[in-house]
């Protein structure tokens, strides 16, 4: 089953289920949200609830793509309280691609921090059910007002000295009032980053994932399969300029899921009741790594048959400010 949401002529949203090429309405659905609330409320499977609030009309998700009425599949009411967060050097391959953005000459020899962050997952990273394995790396990237919906621009800030796509899948999750952290699906994911500020100093990975992010277009509920695969591509003036094949899901990775999403929520502040998550779980495919340098209005697109519709944004940049940021004293 997948899950989106799509924009209506009002303003408001429409909750929209498919299963297989079938795609219709869920019917008195304000949004993914209420009914991620819903389920939790009632004790039931988030399928359950839709299952009960029963369908309406059919739509054409292909269509509405093309017009842009395509809303990122769940969204918070309070954009402060949706949180975009990631880990990195999860998967197998993906140490090889930071270290690669990292290496200095006469140092090939030498055990990068990346390296043995990656290697600490490879040896304790996927620990038995039920108990806890190495925290990965983590980052934080912004909240609700940094989530960019599918088919919009990412928007590069004028400071940055580089915008480039990220391919990823996201765990999306709602914290229950218990402070119970409750999983709404899988969506594959653009954790859109500034590698040549990373590439200076590791040090300045903080400083490149605030950025903004995309997600979706669809979730999907229910369980992630083990064995992940699509691809990842940048279109340039129509043509295909990259194109990659993306792999994720637990066969791919150094870390299991449960093991990342304990290191996540085993902080109180992550667990507030009400609160949206967005975590995402890192990559091993990065045109960056391969030489290319994003240009505005280049599309980067990340499809994975699974997950249903392409995950497709532009590239654009900000107007860079002239001086220094001036802050007022009260």
């Amino acid at each position: 089953m997948l899950l989106s949401q799509i924009k209506n002529a009002d303003g408001s949203l429409s909750v929209v289920v498919r299963d297989g090429s079938e795609a219709a309405i869920v019917k008195g659905a304000a949004s993914t949200y209420a009914l991620a609330q819903e389920a939790i409320a009632t004790g039931r499977s988030l399928a359950d609830v839709i299952g009960a609030h029963g369908l309406g009309a059919a739509v054409d998700l292909v269509d509405l793509a093309a017009k842009g009425r395509l809303a990122l599949p769940v969204t918070h009411p309070d954009p402060a309280h949706m949180l975009l967060t990631g880990t990195g050097l999860t998967h197998l391959g993906s140490a090889a691609t930071r270290d690669a953005m990292h290496a200095k000459l006469g140092e090939a020899e030498v055990l990068t921090d990346s390296m043995k962050m990656f290697r600490m997952g490879l040896e304790n990273g996927r620990p038995a059910a039920g108990e806890v394995g190495v925290q990965p790396e983590w980052f934080y990237k912004g909240n609700g007002t940094t989530a960019v919906d599918p088919g919009a621009a990412l928007t590069s800030p004028g400071f940055a000295l580089d915008g480039g796509e990220e391919p990823e899948l996201a765990g999306l999750y709602l914290i229950g009032p218990d402070g119970t952290p409750h999983r709404i699906g899988w969506a594959l994911a653009n954790e859109f980053s500034d590698h040549v500020t990373e590439r200076i100093n590791y040090l300045f990975l903080a400083h490149s994932k605030l950025r903004e992010a995309s997600f979706g277009p669809e979730i999907l509920i229910g369980d992630l399969p083990k064995d992940v695969r699509g691809a990842s591509r940048v279109i340039r003036d129509g043509k295909v300029i990259f194109d990659k094949p993306f792999l994720s899901g637990e066969a791919n990775m150094s870390h299991t899921m449960a093991n990342l999403e304990h290191h996540h929520f085993k902080y109180d502040l992550f667990r507030q009741p009400g609160d949206l998550h967005v975590h995402m779980f890192g990559t091993a495919t990065l045109s960056f790594a391969e030489g290319l340098k994003a240009e505005d209005g280049d599309v980067f697109e990340i499809e994975v048959a699974d997950f249903g519709l392409p995950l497709r944004n532009t590239l654009a940049t900000a107007p860079a400010r002239a001086g220094a940021l001036r802050v007022t004293q009260l």
